[in-house]
């Protein structure tokens, strides 16, 4: 197919792709059968929207997306043991994850257990010390002091830990969505939509946090069969919306109506912990996914990275403001120090990368001393430079620690476990879009060979050449709040849902200026009177932004994608810009 607008190379090296034949066909259709704004419509075409699925498609709802929990093996006693602890008046322990679907699904068993006049006790793992998942002598502790753990987004690669609880003569319900090994752990009930004898119509693309809220939609349904109430769960979708987008998890099926719903209950602002954390990063309009994934997240994760693990889930569990506050500005600390931290390791893993080549299958870095806790932002920053899964290892002593991201279409947690089970290294796991391991920096160098070569087997590497994808062309002068509002009816964008594109041919920049360090704000013009504002981030990292600056009157083809700028309470329309070509 030809280059979009005939862009073979633009100012960032990338060659534009168009929609294709079919897409534009059935785009047609959808506009003529629905009335829809042409955009939307080539948004909804993209994604194999049909003009009789449009209507439900742009209003999810979890009545009618929502799995039944009970088509998860272990579900139903699962839900059982916890109402019968609850009941019984056991007691209780959480073991999560440190980040922030950890985090999450620690705080919608909290809420569900505050309802009942309940409290858990929460552990979360030293990410240095106690390394990830649960370990032996963690859960022995707790067992010997609780009758039921709960090991929320963990749990399933944790066979002797499990056993150790066992031992001690407590229950353990693992709730987990990582990839599941040939064997199970001893756990009373192991729900994870992930394991591998579990169906191919498990919701294998849920979060833990979704995964823990089936647990209580099925948890409520029999306790209503048995005369009892518990509380109204779609209370607690921000938590699942918080973690879905930032675990990365695609926004397929019931995650699509996930966050679409707990947007609406973020916006009410009735968490004290988000409300703390939105104000302390002055986040002065309506929540969107990202926020979610680029605005609270990070600063969610800044505890289990280089602070206390345990800061994140005590932040979405707590009812008290002061708390909140308190909580949320330690986060935000925490996170200045892992924002200076990740540049020079980011630096230094970058060079080592290039130097070992940008269109590998497997784009990897190690580097003695450099935090376990910032290890997979920075893969997840050579990812997208590269556009191949990234791996970055911090090396101490003869030890190491590391963490991958992947791109669409490549497995990289089963990857990561093939090569634990081959013995090349000491542990390893995750899912498709992010995983770690643990090795010795012996075993580096053969690991990462292997890796690229599974990695490579996918189809990592091929074809993988930078490109923009546009949804189609734009005029400045068609672009209005309103088009926007309606364009975002066809999110939320993210994983396996990437947010629409559009091209502007042949406009002139009115006006352009560096904003920050490296920001450039700008209007342009269409010649015939209208004009749109953009602003692009990092914009004097590669040519783009020079180019535009001083563009000496030249006329561009602009590419990026639309958003609301609320300045003031004022909405007005904005391209986030992404890159630009000469016309």
């Amino acid at each position: 197919m030809a280059a979009f607008l005939h862009v073979e190379t633009s100012l960032t090296g990338r060659r534009w792709s168009g929609p294709s034949l079919e897409t534009e066909r059935a785009a047609e259709a959808l506009l003529q059968a629905t009335g829809l704004a042409a955009p939307v419509c080539a948004v909804l075409a993209r994604r194999g929207i049909s003009a009789g699925e449009a209507e439900a498609f742009l209003a999810p709802t979890l009545r009618d997306s929502l799995p039944d929990p009970r088509r998860l093996k272990d579900m139903e006693r699962a839900a059982a043991r916890l109402n019968d602890a609850v009941r019984s008046g056991e007691k209780i322990a959480v073991f999560a994850d440190y980040d922030v679907d950890g985090a999450a699904s620690a705080a919608l068993l909290s809420d569900w257990l505050g309802f009942f006049g309940r409290k858990a006790t929460l552990h979360v793992p030293d990410r240095i010390r106690e390394g990830y998942g649960p370990n032996v002598p963690a859960m022995r502790k707790l067992a010997r002091e609780h009758g039921l753990i709960l090991t929320v987004d963990c749990g399933t690669a944790a066979p002797e830990a499990i056993a150790a609880a066992n031992a001690e003569g407590a229950d353990v319900l693992v709730i987990d969505h990582h990839l599941g090994g040939e064997t199970l752990p001893p756990a009373l009930a192991v729900v994870n939509p992930n394991r591998q004898d579990e169906s191919d119509e498990a919701p294998n693309y849920l979060c833990a946090a979704g995964v823990v809220f089936l647990l209580l939609v099925e948890a409520g349904r029999q306790l209503r069969e048995s005369g009892q109430r518990g509380p109204d769960l779609l209370q607690a979708l921000d938590l699942v919306a918080l973690a879905t987008v930032a675990d990365v998890a695609p926004l397929i099926g019931a995650n699509r109506a996930l966050v679409v719903q707990g947007l609406k209950v973020m916006a009410r602002r009735t968490r004290p912990g988000l409300v703390a954390l939105a104000d302390i990063a002055r986040l002065n309009e309506s929540p969107r996914p990202y926020h979610l994934g680029y605005v609270l997240g990070p600063r969610i994760n800044a505890g289990g990275r280089i602070g206390r693990a345990d800061l994140g889930a005590r932040l979405l569990s707590t009812a008290d403001p002061h708390e909140a506050a308190a909580l949320a500005a330690r986060l935000e600390e925490l996170n200045t120090e892992r924002r200076n931290l990740e540049s020079a390791i980011q630096a230094a893993a970058l060079a080592q990368a290039e130097s070992r080549g940008l269109d590998a299958p497997l784009v990897w870095a190690a580097g003695e001393g450099w935090h376990p806790g910032i290890v997979g932002i920075v893969a997840a920053r050579l990812k997208e430079i590269a556009n191949r899964p990234a791996l970055v290892i911090g090396l101490d002593g003869e030890a190491g620690k590391g963490s991958g991201r992947s791109v669409s279409g490549i497995d990289l947690g089963a990857s990561v476990q093939r090569l634990q089970a081959e013995g090349l290294i000491e542990a390893g796991g995750g899912h498709r879009m992010a995983a770690g391991l643990s090795l010795t920096r012996a075993q580096l160098e053969p690991a990462m060979a292997r890796l690229a070569e599974l990695l490579a087997r996918q189809g990592a590497g091929a074809g993988q050449a930078r490109g923009l994808r546009l949804d189609g062309l734009l005029m400045p002068g068609a672009v209005t709040v309103e088009l926007i509002e309606q364009i975002e009816a066809a999110g939320p964008f993210g994983t396996a849902a990437p947010a629409p594109r559009f091209a502007f041919p042949d406009v002139a920049i009115a006006f352009a200026r560096r904003v920050g360090e490296n920001h450039l704000r700008l209007r342009f013009s269409d010649g015939l009177g209208a004009h749109l504002d953009a602003i692009a981030f990092s914009a004097f990292d590669s040519s783009l932004g020079p180019a535009l600056m001083q563009h000496d009157g030249a006329r561009f083809h602009l590419a990026g994608r639309l958003e609301i700028n609320n300045w003031q309470g004022r909405l007005r329309p904005q391209l986030r810009l992404e890159d630009a070509a000469r016309a």
